[in-house]
């Protein structure tokens, strides 16, 4: 299942995580959000151990929203060393997530 983080935890949790991470960043009341999420947790349990996949609620982390110029969402970012390597905005299929993954990786 994939992790939740927050403004108070993102350096920590993301930032400094020695695998690559995905971060979808969504909010309760975003429908294209919703129609993501079982994507977002079906790659959490298929690269666990190999690929940290985590959820940040932009209602909730404004902070982290902010620094990350999340100005649409969903909008998922996958970061590797700490830095931000490739993004996807807007609902896409599986397939879209699954090969930005697969490149973190490689």
């Amino acid at each position: 299942m994939a992790l939740q983080v927050n403004d108070s935890n993102f350096e920590e949790v993301v930032l400094q995580s020695d695998k690559p991470v995905m971060v979808d960043f969504w909010a309760e009341w975003c429908g294209p959000c919703r129609m993501i999420a079982p994507f977002v947790e079906e790659i959490s349990k298929e690269y666990e151990g190999r690929v940290l996949v985590v959820k940040c609620d932009v209602d909730d982390s404004p902070g982290v929203a902010t620094k990350f110029g999340i100005r649409n969402i969903p909008t998922v970012m996958f970061f590797k060393n700490g830095e931000v390597a490739d993004k996807q905005v807007g609902a896409v299929p599986k397939t879209n997530f699954v090969s930005k993954v697969d490149a973190l990786i490689d």
